[in-house]
This record gives structure tokens, C-alpha cells and sequence, in this order.
């Protein structure tokens, strides 16, 4: 099959080339990775700076693709999280249907949006800290959204033009302290490592329907969550014109979009995370992470 202009899989990742990050692009899922640092000099190194440097960024990327050359063997390398330095963490609470029958909530008129802050972010494949602030610590695989072009108060119909692409994030929660102090859903959402993302940002290009993906959570093996995008409420062009009334989108800027059923806090009996644990999310066409509790 052809592959579409623009589809891509960009990535950031460190290897023998020194420690800082470089930019890349996997060549599939699961595949070797091209050294965008090192084809393409001029670009950043930072994946939000690449974004915000728009088409001329994304054409240098498409010309080191096409060159053959730069390929990197995928065992040598170690990918971060797509997204290091995001200005914003935006999430979104019960937007899934099948979610909100899973704890006899009622469908919310309208997106409800929490936010985590950036320092919650962490690698696709990178450990998960469990804190001793909680003793319920739970999963949430969800579908990320990247913003690749500022916009505020922006229409449906334009909003994807707003998107440059897609990854797997789990939104890890510390239950006893959302529900704490009449709900401080903040605190129990933005522990240092409760963002792990990745693995690659995947461009809207590359993605055929991103409304009709399986989404998946499995904990020790054990698949927990198994669901589709299907089921969101409130799909990406909405949810992106929504939370644009209320503030800027800037490239780089990260947008949960919230998680199907089959979360611990909802199991018979409530089931949490502990230390050893692993974690893997999976999304349909993006990829899958995997983290271990420590």
C-alpha cells in the first residue's frame, strides 16, 4: 500500500549518539528509527520546537525518510516520551460511553476537563513511580492527541487541521486522592510519572479513522480495558473547539481524551496497582507502552 504524504512516525529518542535527545522517525511499529538530528541538523531537537516550525519541519523530515540513509537499529536506541516539554496537559473525564454505564454515571452534557502538570509526563517504556502519598493507584489508557498549530476559538469543521497527530498515553490516577477533600481530581492525577506516553507521535495522516480504533489495558498480562474510540461522546473536533474557548492551543500541547471501562477502582472487588506491577496500554495503528511500578 502506498504510503500517504505526511504519514509519519515521529519520535524522540536517546542512543549511542550521546545522551541529549535527538529527534527520529519509526519506521513502523516496532521498527528501526531514522536520526533526524543527525540528516537534518538545522531541525530542533525538541518535538515541540519541530511542531511549531510547521511544513518546513515536516518537509526536512519527509526528505530524510526518503533518503534511506541515517537508519538506526531499534535495540540501540531508548524512546521518550514524543511529547518532553508540553506547555499544556489537558485531559478529559467521562468520554466514554461504555465508561459511564461501567459506574452508573450520568453522560455529561458537556466535556468535563481536568489537566495534569507537564512534569507528570514520562516515556512509553519508562517506570511508573508509585507514591507513598496513595495506596490506590490505578490505570487508564487513553488516546493523546497533539496539537500541531496554535489556535483559539476554533470551529468543528477546521479542527483537525489543528492536530499533527496521535499517541497512547495511560493516565495514571491515585483514586483516595481524587476523591479526596471533595474531589481533588488535580492532586490525584499529576504525580511525577502518572503521564507515561508514546511510543511515536503518530500523524493524522497515517491513521485511518482515528474515531474507530481498539483501545486496550492489560495489567500483568491480564487484559483489564478492551474497547474502541468508537465509544467517545465527544469526539477530537469537539472536544478541540471546546477547550479552545477557554485557552490558547499552542503546538506540543497534549489532549487526554479519556478512558473506557475497566479501570481497578471499578473491579469487584476495587483492584489497585503495587510495586512490580506492569502495565502495558495498546491503541490500534499508534502503538503500545509499557511500564513497570516501582
Amino acid at each position: 500500500m502506498q504510503r500517504l504524504a505526511g504519514a509519519m512516525r515521529l519520535v524522540r529518542f536517546r542512543g549511542a549518539g550521546g545522551p541529549e535527545p535527538r529527534l527520529g522517525l519509526e519506521e513502523g511499529i516496532g521498527g528501526d528509527v531514522v536520526d533526524l538530528t543527525a540528516a537534518e541538523p538545522g531541525l530542533p531537537r525538541s518535538m515541540r520546537a519541530f511542531l511549531e516550525s510547521g511544513p518546513s519541519g515536516l518537509a526536512a523530515a519527509q526528505r530524510a525518510l526518503d533518503s534511506g540513509r541515517h537508519r538506526v537499529p531499534r535495540g540501540t536506541v531508548r524512546l521518550l516520551a514524543p511529547v518532553g516539554d508540553p506547555q499544556k496537559v489537558i485531559c478529559v473525564g467521562l468520554n466514554y460511553r461504555d465508561h459511564c454505564r461501567e459506574q452508573g454515571a450520568r453522560v455529561p452534557a458537556e466535556p468535563i476537563i481536568f489537566s495534569k502538570f507537564p512534569s507528570a509526563v514520562t516515556g512509553p517504556f519508562d517506570d511508573i513511580v508509585h507514591p507513598e502519598e496513595s495506596s490506590e493507584v490505578d490505570w487508564e489508557v487513553e488516546l493523546a492527541a497533539i496539537i500541531g498549530k496554535k489556535g483559539r476559538h476554533i470551529e468543528e469543521p477546521v479542527a483537525l487541521d489543528h492536530v499533527a497527530g496521535f499517541t497512547v498515553a495511560n493516565d495514571v490516577s491515585a483514586r483516595d486522592w481524587q476523591g479526596r477533600n471533595g474531589r481533588q481530581w488535580l492532586l490525584g492525577k499529576t504525580f511525577d510519572t502518572f503521564c507515561p506516553l508514546g511510543p511515536a507521535l503518530v500523524t493524522k495522516e497515517a491513521v485511518a479513522d482515528v474515531h474507530n480504533l481498539r483501545i486496550r489495558c492489560s495489567v500483568n498480562g491480564r487484559l483489564m480495558q478492551d474497547s474502541s474510540t468508537r465509544q467517545l461522546l465527544f469526539p477530537l473536533p469537539q472536544l478541540v473547539a471546546w477547550v479552545s474557548r477557554f485557552v490558547t492551543l499552542v503546538p506540543g500541547d497534549i489532549l487526554l481524551t479519556g478512558t473506557p471501562p475497566g479501570v481497578g477502582v471499578f473491579q469487584k472487588p476495587p483492584v489497585f496497582l503495587k510495586r512490580g506491577d506492569e502495565v502495558q496500554c495498546e491503541i490500534e495503528e499508534l502503538g503500545t507502552i509499557c511500564n513497570k511500578v516501582v
